[in-house]
């Protein structure tokens, strides 16, 4: 297991490349096994989760190259099916929530899928549901034996639907299943996150028929097969939020570049509530150095409240980052986490550095913030998942002495060589094997 040993308290200066985003490379990669053709994805960055993916790819024998160092091809022409029962793919699958992606996929050109339970962050209850009645309602039938989940459907038949939850993960796999179905799909109340608009653009771009893209309502007419592309991700929106995060809690001047801003949301604009001063300058954003923030109120004089919600509201994964930031904000804020019932568990660290923190239920903490009359200080810790791995990390660069992080491998899944590139900025950072 290896650990981050921090010495905190400097001030950063310098420009930081958002690498690839994460989310949508699980989805388009996943995507790939639709088409027989060759498929080209541009800008994938170097993470366990994307690795993992891709080596899971390639135990059902999908041809894949590494055509520069963030550029791979793919091409799905000889998948061998019976490999998907195997032990090797059920340890690799159960350990990638994302693996659950391949199933719209593989259901709709092939008729079957089969797959494990899928693993990933322990932030709560991180139902399929969503997944699975799209699947039966184009026709698919769902069989559960302990270990495999296997679905069949051949053919599967377009239909209406109406999503029980604006889930991005279900609207994708629905997608991906429908693309190839016979007739037309409509769903309702789609998510329509940046990762489904792109993945949509990158199904249209390879021939199929996708209307509505990046609403709540898409309408998918089916096709009989689809042909190969090249598809560019966009920069990592959770990236962007986390470095803005990191530039107000260490009180430095960093710039953003090719953030990709049309696609970022209420992003900044929730920092700016938090007193962070960000500005725009053609397609970067340039954080600069602030002694102090004040958290802005609502216009009755009441506490500001920061809480997550489906497109195009805050997301859920720049909660914890929200929260560290309100640690040394003039005012106090409401953190609201309405979709993991555990993604809020990690503030007793933050507590313990000196933060004041109180944690209402597990949805909820109240942030009184320090306005700089106090330091963090540095502790030892444990990242428990990729969000609050790096929420953590943001604390002790900005915390008075050491600090070591250990199971950094949760935040490797998700963050490409973070701890070099915060070196490349100033930060005293070192990586303990």
């Amino acid at each position: 297991m290896s650990s981050f040993e921090i010495t905190g308290g400097k001030r950063l200066s310098g420009e930081i490349i958002p690498q690839g985003a994460k989310n949508e490379a699980l989805q388009v990669i996943c995507a790939t096994v639709l088409t027989s053709d060759k498929v080209v994805i541009e800008n994938i960055p170097d993470i366990r989760d994307v690795n993992k993916l891709i080596d899971i790819l390639r135990l059902i024998d999908v041809k894949v190259e590494r055509l520069s160092a963030d550029t791979y091809s793919f091409q799905a022409d000889n998948i061998d099916l019976n490999k998907l029962e195997s032990d090797e793919f059920c340890d690799t699958a159960s350990k990638l929530r994302g693996s659950i992606m391949l199933a719209g996929p593989l259901l709709s050109r092939f008729g079957k899928a089969t797959f494990p339970q899928p693993g990933g962050d322990k932030i709560g209850r991180r139902r399929l549901d969503t997944h699975f009645i799209g699947f039966e309602k184009l026709g698919a039938t769902i069989d559960y034996n302990f270990r495999f989940y296997t679905i069949t459907g051949n053919p599967l038949n377009g239909c209406y639907m109406l999503l029980d939850e604006a889930s991005v993960t279900g609207t994708a796999n629905i997608i991906m299943a429908s693309v190839l179905a016979k007739g037309t799909t409509t769903i309702m109340n789609a998510a329509c996150e940046p990762y489904v608009y792109q993945l949509c653009k990158m199904l249209n771009s390879m021939g199929a028929q996708i209307s509505g893209v990046g609403s709540n309502l898409l309408t998918i007419n089916g096709v009989t097969s689809l042909k190969g592309c090249t598809h560019r991700l966009l920069p990592d929106m959770i990236e962007v939020g986390s470095f803005i995060g990191l530039a107000a809690m260490t009180q430095s001047e960093i710039t953003l570049k090719n953030v990709g801003m049309e696609h970022l949301g209420l992003i900044p604009n929730v920092f700016r509530r938090l007193g962070v001063s960000i500005f725009q300058k053609d397609d970067d954003l340039i954080i600069p150095s602030q002694e102090h923030y004040t958290v802005e109120r609502f216009m009755d004089g009441s506490i500001m409240t920061i809480s997550d919600a489906p497109w195009p509201g805050f997301t859920p994964d720049l909660i914890s980052i929200a929260l560290v930031v309100a640690i040394q904000a003039n005012g106090s804020v409401l953190i609201h986490q309405k979709m993991f019932e555990s993604r809020l568990f990690f503030v007793d660290k933050l507590i313990d550095m000196g933060a004041q923190i109180i944690l209402c239920d597990p949805h909820r903490a109240t942030v009184i913030g320090l306005n700089r009359e106090h330091n963090l200080r540095g502790i030892r810790m444990s990242s428990p998942d990729i969000r609050a791995g790096v929420a953590l990390l943001i604390a002790a660069l900005s915390a008075t002495g050491k600090s070591r992080i250990d199971n950094i491998e949760q935040i490797d899944r998700g963050y490409q060589n973070i701890d070099q590139r915060l070196r490349n900025i100033g930060a005293d950072i070192t990586r303990i094997e």
